[in-house]
């Protein structure tokens, strides 16, 4: 018998840094979630993933078990680890900080492919493209 959803909860957490203190511990508890228990499993599953936020989506069912699903970082953050900068330009349009090659944006496109919504990394590479173009980055 399939069980009853009752929440999704979405968050973004650091990975391997989970823990019970705002905001993760008040979002679950509302829903009868074993905290220590979401936070191990986190911990756990995003170990290798440490430095980046991790956005996860907590499935709550009626039962209060839940299920994760966990994204890739966001495609800003993956640019900026490529790069080796620590922030995207204020004014994009005006002031360039730099270029990313084809092969690195492929690279992040392949890595985020999961998350976008399409599976052909041509059209994933288009779209972290946007992403960089609005961190102020050139494209060779």
């Amino acid at each position: 018998m399939a069980k009853t959803i009752t929440a999704v909860v979405k968050l973004h957490i650091p990975a391997g840094q989970a823990t019970p203190a705002p905001p993760v511990g008040p979002a679950l508890a509302q829903h009868g979630i074993n905290i220590g228990e979401f936070t191990q499993k986190f911990n756990e599953a995003t170990k290798e993933k440490s430095g980046f936020k991790i956005p996860v989506d907590i499935i709550v069912y009626e039962d209060r078990t839940f299920d994760l699903k966990l994204h890739e970082p966001p495609a800003s953050e993956l640019i900026k680890k490529i790069l080796g900068i620590e922030k995207g330009s204020g004014e994009p349009n005006k002031k360039k900080i730099g270029t990313i090659t084809q092969a690195q944006l492929r690279q992040v496109a392949e890595q985020k492919m999961s998350d976008l919504n399409t599976t052909d990394v041509e059209q994933a590479m288009k779209i972290i493209e946007g992403t960089a173009k609005n961190m102020g980055l050139e494209i060779e």
